[in-house]
């Protein structure tokens, strides 16, 4: 019989990166908690919806003390600046300190600003679609990835901290250094030397702009929280400060990127699902591939989740893609049905970790899709995709498309 273990060194393969639902399938019909006894650093992987949420929003479950989770990690490892980073995050933060941090952030995230943003990612929507025509009329194509998915989400949390747009093509490279390390692949010294350096890069590009906000303040949320900070408003230092936006900027659109990424794709493949309401099709989209396929949890104490007990002290997988594709929870999971009622995908997470973006990014959603689809009623694909080379985030690093 084929063991939990032996399906995720499949997941975790090239044939995972391509299709990672054939192994998801394969795991829940082992059972939505498995135990593993491989030589891994996790002690369990759980793919069944139920389990997932219950684990995500339970206590006993905390996001990792330590990011690096080979034989390698311990005090010497958070010297990295990476390390440091994502340690002093509240992504990778428990209790008071996630909560402190969480609340500085929270005011920027709220329902009511992010209506108010609307207009504004409208705007950017329009101008990028602009940009896209401009792009066919002058060499026949564009890539949707690099001319509009990037730049959206992006543009807007840039628009969100105060940082200048011209800066943008600054983030990309580094960011994905980032990225690449946090894949469960990816923690290799090479890798890790290049996410330390684009860490320290961006760090200081946040300390020179932190810098210029308290000298001339302009209306951007880090003139305000440095304001706040220098009140005494938040027990926050700017080491703190630095680290989670850092890990804001990275979290808040790359998710994003995969989710207008992944539902264009799917609108190329499927022309059929281009009159399909927009807010249903956005959640199925998030069901169905979601941008972030996985996170990992660590057991502070022996806890039951779906009648397997988790021992104390190990890390745990949460699959969330496959959760999203359990089919004890949808029907028919592995079609994709905009017309699918009760969708709650746990795309963003859930709990006290739950994602701070999500409602932005289910905006901007619902905002391009459909100017899309007036803009370009005819868009298709012109020539092969080239996947992002991460089983973590679950999307595209080029789609070449023409009017």
């Amino acid at each position: 019989m084929t063991t939990a273990a032996q399906v995720l060194k499949g997941l975790f393969s090239t044939a995972g990166l391509d299709d990672p639902y054939q192994f998801y399938a394969e795991l829940h019909q082992l059972g939505p908690v498995c135990l593993l006894d491989g030589d891994g650093p996790y002690a369990a992987v759980v793919t069944g919806y139920e389990a997932a949420d219950q684990l995500l929003r339970d206590q006993r479950f905390r996001v990792t003390d330590d990011v690096y989770t080979d034989e390698r990690s311990g005090p010497e490892w958070r010297e990295h600046p990476l390390l440091a980073v994502l340690n002093n995050s509240m992504m990778y933060s428990n209790d008071s300190r996630h909560t402190q941090a969480r609340r500085l952030f929270h005011q920027v995230f709220t329902p009511r600003r992010v209506a108010e943003l609307e207009p504004a990612v409208t705007e950017l929507v329009d101008g990028l679609m602009d940009t896209m025509a401009a792009r066919f009329a002058a060499d026949g194509q564009a890539d949707f990835m690099t001319e509009f998915a990037y730049l959206l989400p992006s543009s807007v949390v840039a628009a969100l901290l105060g940082i200048p747009q011209s800066d943008l093509s600054f983030f990309r490279p580094r960011v994905e250094r980032i990225n690449d390390f946090l894949d469960v692949t990816g923690k290799t010294d090479e890798v890790l030397a290049a996410a330390d350096q684009a860490t320290v890069e961006l760090s200081d590009y946040y300390r020179s702009l932190l810098a210029e906000r308290r000298a001339v303040p302009k209306d951007d949320l880090i003139s305000q929280l440095a304001a706040a900070i220098d009140a005494g408003e938040h027990q926050v230092s700017d080491d703190d400060l630095i680290s989670n936006l850092l890990v804001l900027f990275n979290a808040s659109f790359v998710t994003t990127i995969h989710l207008i990424g992944n539902g264009m794709q799917l609108l190329l493949d499927r022309p059929e699902v281009r009159s399909a309401e927009i807010p249903s099709f956005v959640e199925e989209v998030l069901r169905y591939e979601a941008p972030v396929q996985f996170v990992a949890r660590f057991a502070n104490e022996e806890a039951t989740v779906a009648d397997t007990v988790i021992p104390a002290k190990q890390l745990v997988l949460v699959m969330l893609g496959a959760a999203n594709r359990d089919p004890s929870r949808y029907k028919d999971p592995d079609i994709f049905d905009p017309a699918r009622i009760d969708v709650k995908p746990l795309s963003f997470g859930a709990g006290p970790h739950y994602c701070l973006g999500a409602a932005l990014a289910r905006a901007e959603g619902r905002i391009a899709f459909p100017r899309l689809l007036e803009r370009f009623p005819t868009l298709r694909a012109a020539g092969p995709t080239v996947r992002n080379p991460q089983q973590f985030l679950r999307g595209y690093k080029s789609m070449p498309v023409a009017p």
